[in-house]
């Protein structure tokens, strides 16, 4: 397998196995859940420090026990101004980083100090996910390559999930040679061979409308489907005879039936097969609201209807009075991360940035995971909660 060479890979290559543990501290003065009277595992939990740190801090609780992880770095655009502190054992490591701190545009090292400060990380994530567990990174163009590379090194390319494309904002930048208005995310699983295994769990809610019951099918309301898929399969080329007018059909040209001649006659006399609202029409399969539920909605890569920055920004306004953070996820998109990551107690940490916006998500989410929590570092300056006027 190809892997990606970058100038300090060789200094920070182990550098996640040196960074020391350390304990995690409860502040009772910012805390709205009891602060020290409830054991760590059972709170959600934001952890005011540096986010290696935090992360290696996590690992005795939670490795090898989290379902979900979210992480949005720096994209590393030029003009974000991150600054990399890892005290990673090498003079010459940190001599080299010192000399254009904070890093930007016009370090024409940049990605290779990207890279050095998110290597330690992904494998600290790695470490803290579940066999069945997932993460999601958010990334655009300037980096997406690299990142891709890298956890394909760090995860196993035969972990990789999928790169969903979320259409992250809606208007166009006149000035701009293209308009850009999607952001990449990343999915790898730690073992993609278990989700396949639960592939059912991995599916969003199905939608649910468009249910009917007109012939009062004791099974319940029910959605009639095509009986015809593409492609072309000698087994399920059969002539069809509609029963109530004698007509026969046979698949489109380039289809066939979705089942063979066996499987339909076992369809037909279940009561699954119909020919229309007229009785007239070619066949088609019931699929009832029951089974719709029971099996999800599979994803696709592209998300244009999970809110944009603009949305995020607004519903972060609404909550503060401000724009307290730049760049804030809409929680439209994280519930998405959530909806097909996770089932009924999991345990989402959330390191870097958008925390807030994934402990709002999990909260208006409450009704379905009662009992999951969440975790966030967060490294600004500390604001006090603030809470929604609906009583969140």
């Amino acid at each position: 397998m190809p892997t990606l060479d970058f100038k300090g890979k060789n200094h920070i290559y182990a550098h996640h196995l040196s960074v020391p543990y350390r304990p995690l501290e409860v502040d009772a003065s910012r805390s709205v859940n009891g602060g020290e009277s409830i054991p760590l595992t059972d709170q959600n939990l934001i952890i005011h420090g540096d986010n290696l740190e935090a992360l290696k801090a996590l690992l005795p609780h939670y490795a090898g026990k989290v379902k979900c992880i979210y992480i949005d770095p720096p994209y590393n655009t030029g003009n974000e101004g991150w600054v990399y502190n890892d005290n990673v054992n090498s003079p010459m490591m940190r001599e080299w980083f010192e000399k254009q701190s904070p890093v930007d545009g016009e370090d024409l090292e940049r990605h290779d100090k990207w890279l050095c400060m998110m290597w330690p990380r992904l494998h600290l994530l790695r470490e803290l996910l579940r066999d069945d567990g997932v993460i999601f990174v958010s990334i655009d163009d300037n980096e997406v390559h690299h990142l891709r590379m890298m956890m394909d090194e760090i995860f196993g390319e035969e972990n990789f999930v999928a790169c969903f494309v979320w259409q992250s904002t809606k208007s166009i930048t006149n000035p701009a040679l293209v308009s850009e208005s999607h952001t990449h995310n990343l999915a790898y699983a730690k073992r993609l061979d278990t989700i396949k295994q639960n592939r059912v769990n991995f599916k969003l809610p199905a939608i649910v409308t468009g249910f009917e019951n007109p012939d009062k099918d004791p099974r319940g309301p029910w959605k009639a489907d095509p009986f015809e898929a593409g492609g072309k399969r000698p087994n399920q080329m059969y002539p069809i005879t509609n029963p109530n007018t004698g007509q026969v059909f046979l698949p489109k040209d380039g289809n066939c039936w979705k089942n063979d001649l066996n499987r339909f006659k076992l369809l037909l006399a279940d009561n699954r097969i119909v020919f229309g609202r007229s009785g007239k029409s070619r066949p088609q399969r019931k699929r009832f609201l029951s089974e719709a539920k029971s099996r999800g909605l599979t994803a696709n890569t592209w998300w244009d209807n999970v809110g944009t920055n603009t949305s995020g920004t607004n519903t972060l306004t609404n909550i503060f009075g401000s724009k307290v953070f730049t760049n804030p996820k809409p929680v439209d998109f994280i519930k998405r991360v959530l909806q097909l990551s996770t089932q009924p107690n999991p345990t989402q940490p959330k390191n870097i940035r958008s925390a807030r916006t994934r402990h709002h998500s999990r909260l208006l989410r409450g009704q379905r995971h009662h009992r999951s929590r969440c975790t966030g570092a967060q490294q600004r300056r500390w604001r006090p909660p603030a809470f929604h006027p609906g009583g969140m």
